[in-house]
């Protein structure tokens, strides 16, 4: 074996410093080239390689010069181990993005206890390309065998000090420099983290993960310290704001009557009225809109909490958390529910779901939101699986039952299964009844069609069983989506379904439109409502209609609300006139379909919903609830 010596041969000793620092000279090479090419994958439209690099490389010279610290051997070893981990977060990342358009973060690793069992949903994220990621590190294994062999000098202590003192401060400072930049450019992103897509795509995936876990330390240690007054006093004029009603259209209409809400799952408003080979996707949900009054414009507003978020949003009327689930984030909060506030007015309050009744942490959480009783997977007979588990069919059928027994007035929010991604379950789909789909047969997009065709089917027959055993007459029925079905990993599925030919931003975020309807008894005030709105909005709705307070809500009353705005957890609006999208920081007219330059109006409104977000973070990381005095 060649043995490495101090040679005063010049040519011997470049030979001899370029092999003994082949580990760095590799790491460095493969890890930036993975952190740019991930940052090319996420990216949505604008990426710059010259913007991002400066950050990836001081991002990964901050990892060699820390490695510089250990002997020869262990800094092999110690790069090579970063290395794994910088390539598994990358694959991670890249299947959370295709899924949810967003980046891991660790709220998000702290849910995945919470989503066991859906192993098939996560698998199919997955492509065969992303086995470029660790290659190397696999065709590494023996030669790194040979290179912990090689006789390579070591640098005395003082002298690895320095050097890594030299480079981390050096990349630290370069860092910074892009690190300030993004935050002059975007006040406050850094802090809430809200837009995780931008600050990976000019920061890079190391830096991203980086400062993700320093503010979630940050934001741990400062939610266990009061709030100052001053601030305490600035989420409470937010709320204040939000009670504020021009008129008290309906208040009241539906005092003393039942409620039934219906969560439907990943069912998006692209399918509404839709046809494949001539038939319906939706006939049932069709005829029921026309009975109903329908929010054609509403959007869903979850995070990574997803289904659990729908839930969150729909019943309390605050955003769901900036990172991680708010279902298990905050279940040890107090909370001025919709639950809770019907139960105050004597009904019986009752959350449905055929599925694990610790998923999403919905055993611990029904009960911190104040629901009489949750019934799930324990109390349904599981007679028949469609998808993940109990079918719609059965799940509904034999919850109309149990709303038989119920004391009225009641409160019933059922929350449907079958239609969850990634809608793999045709056989399942079409054991009742074939459907068609035409060119999409074996597509993502077929097997989805099928799945919301079957619980639409069942649907239909729920509402029609309701209607025959008389519910209709003293019931309010409330049925929305919970979160989009098409990932971005078949986006042109969908574009293709809906015939858009030149895709942008704002027209993905319209796509995001999930169907909204309330249905009165004997079909009264039925009609198109073209507000836009979204689910924070549906609790201070049903409180103006069932004259509940609508202290502690972010939300708008749909009924009375003239100038309602659509904030989405990663800073992105609406107005209905404008959409800004956060990830680009582009402002569209929606009128026209064109970008606008920035100007006051729109910018105080991108700042007010930053305020918005930052509230509802504070009221719910310190618990405010009995603090606040809301409408005091």
């Amino acid at each position: 074996m060649y043995k490495f010596n101090d040679s005063t041969n010049i040519v011997h000793k470049i030979i001899h410093s370029f092999v003994k620092n082949l580990d760095i000279l590799f790491f460095v090479i493969l890890v930036t080239l993975k952190v740019l090419f991930y940052g090319k994958q996420i990216a949505t439209n604008f990426f710059s390689y010259k913007y991002i690099m400066s950050p990836v490389i001081a991002s990964v010279l901050i990892i060699v010069g820390i490695s510089l610290l250990f002997k020869n051997k262990r800094r092999t070893r110690f790069l090579y181990i970063l290395n794994i981990i910088i390539s598994i977060f990358i694959i991670a990342d890249l299947a959370y993005f295709r899924y949810y358009k967003d980046i891991i973060s660790i709220g998000a690793i702290r849910n995945a206890f919470l989503l066991g069992g859906v192993a098939s949903s996560i698998g199919s994220l997955f492509k065969a390309t992303d086995i470029l990621y660790v290659i190397d590190i696999i065709l590494f294994i023996p030669l790194m065998r040979f290179y912990k062999k090689a006789n390579r000098k070591e640098n005395k202590l003082v002298t690895r000090v320095v050097l890594a003192a030299v480079i981390i401060f050096g990349a630290g400072a370069l860092n910074n420099i892009s690190i300030s930049k993004l935050a002059k450019d975007q006040p406050g992103l850094l802090h809430t983290m809200s837009n995780r897509i931008y600050i990976t795509k000019v920061l890079g995936s190391i830096n991203f993960h980086a400062i993700d876990a320093y503010q979630f330390t940050k934001n741990t240690i400062n939610n266990m310290k009061p709030l100052p007054k001053e601030k305490e006093n600035q989420i409470k004029s937010v709320f204040n704001d939000n009670l504020k009603s021009e008129t008290n259209n309906l208040k009241g209409k539906a005092k003393g009557k039942n409620l039934i809400v219906i969560q439907v799952e990943a069912l998006q408003q692209f399918v509404i009225n839709a046809k494949v080979e001539g038939k319906e996707v939706t006939p049932n949900l069709n005829r029921w809109l026309k009975r109903s009054r329908y929010f054609d414009n509403y959007f869903y507003q979850v995070a990574a909490g997803n289904t659990s978020d729908a839930e969150f949003l729909s019943n309390n009327s605050v955003y769901p958390a900036a990172s991680g689930a708010a279902y298990y984030l905050y279940s040890g909060n107090k909370f001025n529910s919709l639950p809770k506030t019907l139960g105050d007015e004597g009904y019986y309050t009752a959350a449905m779901h055929g599925y694990k009744n610790g998923f999403w942490n919905r055993n611990v959480m029904y009960k911190a939101q104040k629901f009489d009783d949750f019934y799930g997977e324990t109390n349904y007979k599981i007679d028949d699986k469609v998808g993940l588990g109990l079918s719609d069919k059965s799940f509904l059928n034999q919850s109309l039952e149990k709303m038989k027994s119920f004391k009225k007035p009641f409160y019933s929010f059922v929350v449907t299964l079958s239609s969850h991604f990634p809608y793999d379950d045709v056989e399942g789909y079409e054991k009742d009844e074939k459907f068609n789909v035409g060119k999409y047969e074996g597509t993502f997009m077929g097997n989805y069609l099928k799945g919301i065709h079957y619980a639409d089917t069942q649907l239909g027959m729920f509402l029609d069983k309701l209607e025959k055993e008389g519910y209709m007459d003293d019931s309010l029925i409330v049925l929305y989506g919970d979160h989009n079905a098409i990932s971005k990993n078949y986006i042109q599925q969908l574009y293709d379904f809906v015939g858009e030919k030149e895709p942008n931003d704002m027209k993905w975020y319209q796509l995001q439109k999930v169907p909204m309807f309330i249905h009165f008894p004997k079909d009264e005030h039925k009609g198109v409502d073209h507000t836009y709105s979204g689910q924070i909005d549906l609790y201070p709705t049903l409180a103006n209609l069932y004259d509940l307070p609508k202290e502690y809500m972010l939300g708008n009353d749909l009924f009375n609300s003239k100038n309602t705005k659509v904030t989405f957890r990663n800073g992105s609006y609406t107005d209905g006139k404008v959409f800004y999208v956060s990830w680009t920081g582009d402002y569209y007219d929606i009128k026209t379909g064109k970008k606008i330059p920035e100007n006051e109006k729109v910018k105080l409104e991108k700042e007010k919903s930053l305020k918005d977000l930052q509230a509802s973070d504070d009221f719910l990381n310190h618990n405010l609830i009995k603090k606040l005095n809301i409408g005091k």
